[in-house]
């Protein structure tokens, strides 16, 4: 457990589409729901596998979910035994900084000197001891760095084109500043960021709710003051609140808040870490196989997802 849990909160960000993965959810689930509330891995949905392993070092009575109004039907059992307050449901998905400045300015009406981790809803970790023993530690980090905010970064085991990496400033150190981000190189450049010492970029992020809050009134003021004023005003569930949200315009956090901050961006290194965001049905099959792990729908649609399991390890 984080050395000072009376500060800590966690928020998992649930409120995507999961678009590049249905056509792999809609043959486990038979319906339409988005990736986090499918149980890919087996028994718990991914939302379920999430919420386990972070209680495990963050107070569950201390976590929010920003979810999505559509995605109803998807979550209500699985977090019917949370405090009300601490689901966020958004009216439709506005982007990533819509969701963390709904999430940042609600934490702050509870609890001003608030350390937050932001955590997607949709990763895998081979072993799941050493990622959290790194954001233990990047949370007690963070108290040394209250004008930062911490970005966790994957070792990267291949030269992926499909994710964002963050390139530190400098390769050897357990914490160093941010250089800057790539985000979805070629294969020559994955190559070349591979072998000078580049992290993937989990979108995991750690800091004090006041430095998140002071990143977004930077880059995205009307964004940040929209948001304030719908919880200030109670949320979401008013009509002029909803037609405040609906006037919003998307806001994505890596590509117009964290790209234009880096001077106030620290990247914390993860030891020991393999991990994936299963993005796309070729990727889940093939973290599977490495991982032998062998779920019953696998099993019962060995037929329908051969294809997958064929391109995936082509």
């Amino acid at each position: 457990m984080y050395t000072d849990p009376r500060t800590a909160w966690a928020v998992i960000l649930a409120g995507g589409d999961g678009t590049r993965l249905k056509s792999l959810t809609r043959l486990i689930s038979g319906d339409a729901r988005p990736k986090q509330f499918c149980p890919i891995l087996g028994g718990r949905t991914l939302l379920g596998e999430t919420r386990e392993r972070l209680g495990r070092v963050i107070p569950p009575e201390r976590t929010l979910f920003v979810v999505q109004d559509a995605h109803r039907d998807f979550y209500k059992d699985e977090l019917a035994d949370v405090d009300p307050r601490f689901i966020l449901t958004q009216p439709s998905n506005k982007g990533t900084a819509v969701a963390i400045a709904y999430a940042i300015s609600t934490i702050l009406e509870f609890d001003e000197n608030a350390v937050v981790a932001f955590f997607p809803a949709d990763h895998f970790y081979e072993d799941d001891e050493p990622f959290l023993a790194g954001v233990a530690r990047a949370l007690d980090m963070a108290g040394a760095n209250q004008d930062s905010l911490m970005l966790l970064g994957a070792q990267p085991y291949s030269p992926e084109v499909e994710y964002g990496w963050i390139e530190p400033a400098s390769e050897a150190d357990e914490l160093a500043r941010v250089s800057r981000f790539w985000e979805k190189p070629s294969l020559e450049h994955a190559e070349d960021l591979l072998a000078r010492g580049c992290l993937w970029n989990t979108f995991v992020m750690i800091g004090p709710a006041r430095t998140f809050c002071d990143l977004l009134q930077a880059a995205a003021p009307a964004l940040a003051g929209t948001m304030q004023s719908i919880v200030r005003s109670g949320g979401l569930s008013g009509r002029r609140a909803r037609r405040l949200f609906a006037s919003l315009a998307p806001v994505d956090f890596s590509y117009q808040v964290l790209s234009l901050s880096t001077d106030r961006l620290l990247v914390f290194r993860l030891s020991g870490v393999r991990w994936s965001d299963l993005g796309k049905p070729e990727r889940v099959i093939e973290t599977l196989q490495k991982a032998g792990i062998k779920p019953q729908w696998a099993t019962s649609l060995s037929g329908a997802i051969s294809g997958l399991a064929n391109k995936a390890t082509a």
